[in-house]
């Protein structure tokens, strides 16, 4: 008679995914999710620039788990999980309840709607990531990534909060900005992955003095200089699209002397 613990596989295949639980990309993931849920209780006790900071420490944890994971080679489906319901709570839940919290709640029932748009959208985005990894390529994201949306929520409420500005104004452009996050998480835009970065790779000195130079840039003034960052990134994705189209419609002539 088979013992059922010998049918359990040791390796991952397509019919078992792995089943062990490791513990280093894991408890970053945890790290991630306590900063998502610090963010949300930071914004029901009305400390908005924390729950703002609480969001990017987050997003920092939630890098680090996937590289982790794959240069330890210790992934596994269950870290994959844990990860997309971390990022619920950190990236689209947190994120509504700040901006919620911020201006939205002034607008009445479309502030909540507004709210409760980017949230199902968060949802909807990480749902659809876990079942089309495999479609688009590692180098590219199909819609705006939720950590990327929820730094761009997060950098503006951050820096409306820090230049005290006047609250109608921040009430619609944070209604535009969460409405325009949520929606680029569901879109079919492409947006750069950096997944073809290799860490383990030696990298320019320049590219190093420029990456310096980028931490040099937000210590700086970090809400106003990430603000800037997400917001660029948030719009590359249309500015490619953009371009492709372009040269869709403008094929280049080629000379029929072939010269």
């Amino acid at each position: 008679m088979t013992n059922p613990v010998d049918e359990i596989p040791d390796e991952e295949t397509p019919n078992h995914p792995r089943r062990a639980i490791y513990l280093l990309p894991n408890l970053m993931t945890t790290a991630a999710l306590f900063f998502g849920f610090y963010s949300v209780v930071q914004s029901w006790h009305g400390d908005l620039a924390a729950a703002a900071i609480a969001i990017f420490i987050a997003i920092l944890f939630d890098g680090l788990d996937g590289r982790l994971a794959r240069l330890t080679h210790t992934q596994s489906a269950f870290g994959a999980e844990y990860d997309s319901l971390s990022d619920m709570v950190s990236f689209g839940v947190a994120p509504a309840v700040l901006a919620l919290a911020t201006a939205l709640n002034s607008l009445g029932k479309p502030g909540w709607i507004l709210a409760f748009v980017y949230c199902a959208a968060a949802a909807l985005r990480l749902a659809r990531f876990n079942v089309n990894q495999t479609v688009v390529g590692k180098n590219y994201f199909q819609g705006l990534p939720s950590p990327s949306a929820a730094a761009l929520v997060a950098s503006f409420v951050w820096l409306a909060h820090d230049l005290a500005w006047n609250p109608t104004t921040t009430a619609v452009w944070c209604g535009v900005l969460t409405l325009f996050a949520g929606l680029s998480m569901v879109s079919n835009i492409l947006f750069w992955s950096g997944k073809s970065i290799d860490l383990r790779r030696s990298v320019p000195f320049l590219a190093a003095a420029g990456l310096a130079l980028v931490f040099a840039f937000i210590s700086f003034y970090p809400p106003g200089v990430l603000f800037a960052l997400t917001l660029a990134y948030a719009l590359s994705g249309y500015f490619l699209a953009l371009w492709r189209w372009w040269k869709k419609r403008h094929p280049l002539v080629k000379n029929e002397k072939g010269g």
